[in-house]
């Protein structure tokens, strides 16, 4: 029974929330309320959340030696000895392959989509995370890759606005993840995870400010864009820019004043007033695309 507890602890249903990209085609495209591809689209996420706890038990097994280091991965299933490595292996290699058969069932263009994203991870866990800088693109790349099948899955064109949107939003993520990770552990940080000796805060904080930037910019300008407004009938999307602004700038003093920024998933949803923040975009936006 402890074993099962830690399995289940090792898939992470938690930062499953990562995967929830996958409804921003169905959302946007104005197919909320088609019954039909709502439901498509739900049997993608819970595939791609399959695929995600497959890489998240091979990523420990991985990082076993570094994680026994670390003072809060250290209670990790596998890393404390409650879960054997080789029944890891064995589950996450199972949960991939049931993950891609159903894909391809499901549609053959979502999982040849969730191969190449499985694919990645593991290059990423093998590799990638050990690059400076093509840690974290590797990780926005991961996002994109589901924000991709979210469209495929339910035959509809992405937005390469939204597209940008979501490669600029996860590097901020990822680049918040690796400052936090410098300053918590100081100079024991290369010690677990040895990229982190290539990064300081200073080079951090100037990545996260063009991003910032960037992301800020390229929302703004998707949202006032001809295209856009031709696409939903209406100008006003762009009345959801305060809320962006407040989200980002709410996360940037988490990461700052508060040390967060550890866990994006954890932070999003313990935060409450980011947490409302995201509630009231998302009830603007569905306002303004479905109610017009």
């Amino acid at each position: 029974m402890h074993a099962i507890l830690g399995l289940i602890r090792s898939v992470r249903p938690r930062q499953w929330s990562k995967n929830l990209i996958l409804f921003a085609g169905l959302i946007f495209s104005q197919s909320l309320l088609d019954a039909r591809l709502a439901l498509t689209a739900v049997l993608g996420f819970l595939l791609f959340c399959l695929a995600s706890g497959a890489i998240y038990l091979l990523n420990d097994v991985i990082d076993l030696e570094q994680d026994r280091r670390h003072p809060f991965k250290m209670h990790r299933a596998i890393a404390s000895g409650q879960v054997g490595a080789g029944s890891a292996v064995g589950v996450a290699v199972a949960m991939a392959l049931a993950a891609i058969g159903l894909g391809l069932w499901l549609d053959r263009g979502f999982g040849y989509v969730l191969l190449g994203y499985i694919a990645l991870m593991i290059l990423y866990s093998a590799w990638l995370k050990r690059v400076v800088i093509l840690d974290v693109l590797t990780i926005a790349i991961g996002f994109v890759l589901r924000a991709v099948a979210g469209g495929v899955v339910i035959h509809v064109e992405i937005s390469s606005w939204l597209l940008i949107c979501t490669v600029l939003l996860a590097l901020f993520l990822g680049l918040g993840k690796r400052r936090h990770e410098l300053v918590l552990l100081e100079s024991s940080a290369g010690d677990h995870r040895q990229i982190l000796k290539e990064y300081s805060p200073y080079l951090l904080d100037q990545m996260i400010a063009v991003v910032t930037a960037s992301m800020v910019v390229a929302y703004a300008l998707y949202t006032m864009s001809a295209e856009t407004a031709a696409k939903f009938g209406t100008k006003n999307l762009e009345f959801t820019i305060p809320f962006v602004l407040y989200g980002i700038f709410r996360y940037l003093y988490l990461i700052h004043q508060k040390k967060a920024g550890g866990s994006p998933e954890r932070v999003l949803l313990s935060d409450r007033p980011l947490f409302f923040d995201i509630l009231l975009w998302a009830a603007a936006v569905g306002i303004i695309l479905y109610l017009k």
